[in-house]
């Protein structure tokens, strides 16, 4: 099969044929139809990862169809239109066993543990409880950018961060996961103030619902721009691109029993952020991560989309091949893509 490979971290990616892969006993093979570049895959191309084994396939958000199953598989077939969590649990462990396949201990992930889904085929573990039916009326390329960034803000905003109507949430950080939070809590009714240092990123964030927008290259005091906007703080806060800077802003715009939500990744020099405890303590604030989303739980997600309350395709900016892929993928730090960028053609 064709696939994207890179021989070392920070070196330059090639399109290579490689073997294709084969299903686990438990396990399925994915003709991948689409796939989403995401940030977590430029930390991977890093060195970010310690799950990484050189060389290496990227890729992690991805629909596709069935092209083989292993012989223990009871609920899929070849042929069948599915997409995929970014985790892939176990479902042998307690915590698959409690519905949390997103903090499975011995979980596994396209892309990071395995070779993922920048090619033509793609191996999912353990599919009986990772996979997840696509319906027809969802096309491939909208349900491969919702494998990470924008399921992993739903569960953020919706689950972990209970958001409902009225709420003032602020969303730091318009990327991939920010904008797809943006979205999902305007479909919620929450008054969301976007937060980014891109006046294009911006403006997006104002046509997916945004009420107020907060440019923190020209804005001294992010905390006290959105304590007075809100009138007290924002009652949820997402760090959706995870440095030190934007998770102790998150946290200390919040009014008091507000909700810190962590989901941008926290790496390298950001891993042990400092966050401002003595305004946890004083105002009884919750920090809480958000790591992800399990298969089980995509039904709410898919009424959302399918009902036209969301519309994640919109998200969607630019579809390139998968050489073009190379570029795109290496340059993700500098900031400057809008929107979510998929490989539809192999």
């Amino acid at each position: 099969m064709k696939a994207m490979l890179y021989e070392s971290f920070q070196s330059q990616p090639s399109i290579q044929i490689v073997d294709d892969p084969t299903p686990k006993s438990h396990g399925a093979v994915i003709k991948v139809e689409a796939t989403g570049i995401c940030r977590s895959d430029w930390h991977g191309w890093m060195g970010h990862d310690p799950d990484i084994v050189l060389p290496h396939v990227p890729g992690h958000e991805l629909a596709g169809i069935i092209e083989a199953v292993g012989s223990q598989v009871t609920r899929w077939k070849i042929g069948d239109r599915v997409t995929v969590p970014f985790i892939a649990g176990c479902g042998k462990c307690n915590e698959c066993a409690s519905g949390n396949q997103q903090v499975c201990g011995n979980q596994t992930q396209p892309g990071f543990t395995h070779w993922g889904s920048f090619a033509e085929y793609t191996a999912i573990d353990y599919v009986d409880g990772n996979l997840v039916a696509l319906p027809e009326t969802v096309d491939f390329a909208t349900a491969a950018s919702l494998g990470c960034r924008f399921a992993t803000s739903f569960r953020a905003v919706v689950a972990q961060g209970k958001v409902s109507g009225g709420q003032w949430v602020a969303i730091h950080g318009c990327g991939g996961v920010g904008l797809s939070a943006i979205m999902i809590a305007h479909a919620l009714g929450a008054q969301v103030i976007a937060i980014d240092i891109q006046p294009s990123k911006l403006a997006f964030a104002k046509k997916l619902g945004a009420i107020a927008c907060l440019n923190a290259s020209e804005v001294d005091d992010i905390p006290d721009a959105i304590k007075t906007i809100s009138k007290g703080g924002a009652h949820v806060s997402v760090d959706a691109l995870g440095s030190q800077i934007t998770c102790f802003n998150s946290v200390a715009c919040l009014k008091p029993r507000g909700k810190h939500i962590q989901v941008g990744l926290m790496v390298d020099k950001d891993r042990h952020a400092k966050v401002p405890m003595d305004l946890v303590l004083a105002k009884e604030l919750e920090v809480i991560g958000s790591h992800g989303m399990q298969a089980h739980a995509y039904p709410a997600m898919m009424n959302m989309i399918e009902s036209g309350q969301l519309n994640p395709e919109i998200l969607i900016t630019q579809r390139v091949d998968l050489s073009k892929g190379i570029e795109v993928l290496t340059q993700m730090d500098q900031f400057d893509q809008l929107g979510v960028t998929v490989i539809d053609s192999f």
